[in-house]
């Protein structure tokens, strides 16, 4: 086998211009996402409305576009009234979704407040499980109509005499699974989401719409749901949304590192359905996907099993991420990347505590999980425009798939920095791989920083007390070669790296 991988990047073979928000998150109603994450009032860092200022900083740091809210399973059984108000009339509320109590003492004008602060700004979703096209309108109404109805009154009533000026609403959640309440099949969901859209943009019409596509490939309506609800409400919404978590339960690396290829036809899927109704229709609107759903999650499954019901804000869903997960989120970050054409959005579920880059204790500590890693080097170094990856890498095969590429990668341009990083990802378990760089399109170029992230220990994790076990370092192995138009860097085994370049 060859142990060398190499890279042409040529300037004008684009694929398209990443737009930021494809570094969102998620924040849902479930487990200690907001109690004890990103809300605890009386935290010795809690700010004056309760916001943690410890796990804000680390948020920001991340320079997270969107935060989508407030789920997830949790909305469609959500009042959305339940949650504004003086806080001391709220309703506490059985939580069907995830069997827990909510308290509502955290709503959506806390959340607007806490987003204004986190340097972000909100994916709301409507409820079209429980409820319909009527609640929706309303809530767009409270949200963003500047006053002078009961709805917009109240909220300036309630203390937001500005709008909230929401631009982007999700049309329910997974609306395809037996799991959700209210679940619908594709034409009874295809309907609502259609009616559903067209009231909220005769309140709003500068808002911009994401339909539920399937929940996963495993679904047995999947693909043909997404063609259905298309074909329903096609000139209605401008996304189709995309879920997918992966698992590791048999101790499978090999297999584990190439999920991100089931990502890859995924997209390339839904991209097909969505051309092929807009054929059908003879559109000249493109529908573009979010992937507001992405994740590893397998972690804490048996865990939460042993949850007791009916509490508040227990610890669900709380994932240790070890190394070799950080590597499969920085495989399907490439995924999402290599389609920055038609993936415009996309949320990383969730943002702290609930499978998580961000962990806290209640009363202490916040620290950085393993994941955390690849999420802050592609949002903050990966802005501008993706261009071809032209790769050339060994290839293994696993119990799964043929044919994997030992090195997975891709490269963004920012023009305005004078940049090119490339991210790349060596998947092979037991040696470092040669990696060309070849970037001759640009002229001469220097290596700013080659960052990697690699571990002896495939299963190290970080925790409250070791915070640190994992983290990215400097390497200084990478060198110009000719007339500084290519780089040799060094990827060592089971590897995250991010390479800069001036150009």
């Amino acid at each position: 086998m060859s142990s060398k991988a190499t890279m042409k990047i040529e300037k004008d073979f684009q694929v398209g211009e990443v737009d930021p928000r494809l570094y969102g998150s998620f924040i849902e109603h479930l487990g200690r996402a907001v109690y004890g994450g990103i809300y605890e009032p009386g935290h010795p860092s809690a700010d004056e409305q309760g916001f943690r200022t410890d796990v804000l900083e680390l948020i920001k740091s991340l320079n997270v576009p969107i935060v989508r809210y407030p789920g997830g399973n949790f909305v469609s059984g959500f009042n959305w009234e339940d949650s504004v108000g003086p806080v001391e009339q709220r309703k506490k509320r059985l939580e069907l979704a995830w069997r827990t109590i909510e308290p509502n003492a955290f709503g959506l004008n806390e959340f607007m407040d806490w987003c204004r602060k986190a340097n972000t700004t909100a994916m709301m979703a409507v409820n079209l499980g429980t409820r319909g096209p009527h609640e929706a309108r309303e809530l767009v109404e409270y949200a963003n109509h500047p006053s002078g109805t009961y709805l917009s009154d109240l909220r300036i009533q309630h203390g937001y005499k500005e709008p909230h000026n929401i631009k982007t609403w999700c049309l329910g959640n997974e609306m395809d699974g037996p799991w959700q309440m209210g679940g619908k099949t594709a034409v009874e969901y295809g309907r609502i989401a259609a009616e559903s859209a067209k009231m909220m943009k005769w309140v709003d019409p500068t808002i911009e719409l994401v339909a539920c596509g399937s929940s996963g490939t495993f679904m047995p309506t999947y693909p043909e749901w997404e063609a259905t609800v298309l074909d329903l409400a096609y000139e209605q919404v401008e996304y189709i949304s995309l879920h997918r978590y992966y698992q590791n339960h048999k101790r499978d690396s090999a297999t584990f590192l190439a999920r991100s290829l089931d990502m890859d036809d995924f997209i390339k899927t839904v991209i097909a359905v969505c051309d092929y109704i807009k054929a059908k229709k003879r559109s000249k609107k493109n529908i573009y996907l979010s992937f507001d759903e992405w994740n590893v999650w397998y972690h804490s499954n048996e865990a939460d099993k042993q949850i007791e019901p009916w509490q508040v804000a227990p610890p669900q869903l709380e994932d240790v991420y070890n190394h070799e997960d950080a590597l499969v989120v920085g495989c399907m970050l490439i995924s999402l990347l290599k389609r920055a054409d038609r993936v415009k959005m996309a949320c990383l579920a969730q943002l702290v505590n609930v499978i998580a880059p961000i962990m806290t204790e209640n009363g202490g500590r916040a620290w950085k999980q393993t994941i955390y890693y690849p999420y802050l080097h592609a949002s903050v170094f990966g802005r501008g425009t993706v261009l071809v990856p032209l790769v050339h890498s060994p290839k293994y095969d696993c119990s799964e798939y043929t044919d994997v590429p030992y090195v997975e990668a891709v490269a963004v341009h920012n023009e305005e920095a004078g940049e090119v990083t490339v991210f790349a990802v060596n998947r092979h378990l037991s040696e470092t791989l040669s990696f060309d760089v070849d970037l001759r399109s640009f002229g001469a170029a220097s290596l700013i920083e080659h960052l990697v992230m690699d571990s002896d220990d495939p299963y190290a994790v970080n925790t409250a007390d070791q915070p640190d076990r994992v983290k990215p370092r400097r390497s200084e192995g990478t060198v110009a070669r000719g007339e500084a138009s290519s780089f040799a860097a060094q990827l060592p085994k089971a590897s995250w790296n991010v390479l800069r370049f001036k150009v």
